[in-house]
């Protein structure tokens, strides 16, 4: 009887003894299981903390691209041939950076080399090289497009092609009128520019008769010498390529006509180049005016230039 309590008491004793160690094992997982728990806390909040940290540094870095945007204004002086182009860039440009303004004067070439010269435009627009005299006064000349001449005449004029020795003729006042010249006896009405006009240095150095022409007309823009020659019988004119519409004829030049891809080509006599002058190097311009530059010269600006039948810039 005694062994067999002894036996029970051993048996009950050993229960006890599990029910212990499985309870010691829930509280150690339980234990581990809080241990885990804070290690995931802290990681969800160092993530957070990261996640706010490169929030802040992207809204930093957006305020950063705020401070770099563009603002101010460019002034441009010169040449009223060159209007098309610097109207359509100053647009472009102006629609791509609202913060900046670009004005423009177009006076004549001479005009914006010296307002270039004397720092009262940011740029010169000449239609025309700059003579060694500028350049030694510190204008530079930056090349942005190459512009064709056309010999224009009134829509009733039956010539239709000239060489270079007759217009010669034309400007010198040694053939007067046009039944000389193959077409109908109607007196010539020699038609140009004024003084100082980026065109006319370089149709009257092109045709080699500079300071030799006999003019009729001197007009101050190139709209006025497009508008003569449509209202006149028997007028001649030249006029950048660009400016010129259906309300007068182009005349061919040793039998090639004034296009774009003849221009190019190198077939075509009459061509000038577009230049927008600054006082010194591009590089030591306002970062405003650098950033114009980097805009005329670049594709989108080329593709303006393109537009307006001009030649670009390689």
């Amino acid at each position: 009887m005694k062994n067999r309590l002894t036996k029970v008491l051993a048996l009950i004793g050993a229960c006890a003894l599990t029910v212990g160690c499985m309870t010691g094992c829930g509280n150690s997982n339980n234990t581990q299981s809080s241990a885990e728990s804070s290690v995931e806390s802290s990681t969800v909040k160092d993530t957070v903390v990261e996640n706010s940290a490169a929030g802040s540094s992207e809204t930093e870095s957006s305020a950063a691209d705020s401070d770099t945007e563009l603002t101010g204004s460019i002034t441009m002086i010169g040449s009223t041939s060159m209007e098309k182009l610097a109207n359509a860039l100053a647009e472009t440009f102006m629609e791509k950076n609202p913060g900046v303004t670009v004005s423009a004067e177009f006076v004549g070439s001479s005009a914006g080399i010296e307002a270039v010269l004397n720092q009262t435009a940011d740029i010169g627009n000449s239609s025309r090289n700059l003579k060694d005299e500028e350049k030694q006064n510190g204008a530079v000349e930056n090349v942005v497009a190459i512009d064709g001449i056309a010999v224009c005449v009134d829509a009733s004029n039956t010539v239709k092609d000239l060489t270079k020795e007759q217009l010669a003729d034309i400007y010198t006042g040694k053939v007067t009128n046009w039944k000389d010249l193959g077409g109908s006896d109607t007196p010539i009405v020699v038609v140009g520019r004024e003084a100082g006009s980026g065109t006319r240095d370089a149709f009257e150095e092109l045709v080699g008769v500079k300071d030799a022409c006999t003019y009729a007309n001197e007009l101050d823009s190139t709209g006025a010498v497009i508008a003569k020659v449509a209202s006149t019988p028997g007028a001649i004119g030249y006029a950048s390529l660009d400016a010129v519409d259906d309300s007068v004829i182009t005349v061919a030049l040793e039998g090639v006509e004034a296009t774009a891809e003849n221009i190019k080509a190198g077939n075509y006599f009459l061509s000038r180049p577009f230049v927008m002058a600054t006082n010194g190097e591009i590089e030591a311009q306002s970062e405003l005016v650098k950033a114009w530059f980097e805009f005329v010269l670049g594709e989108e600006g080329q593709s303006v230039a393109a537009t307006l039948g001009l030649i670009t810039i390689d």
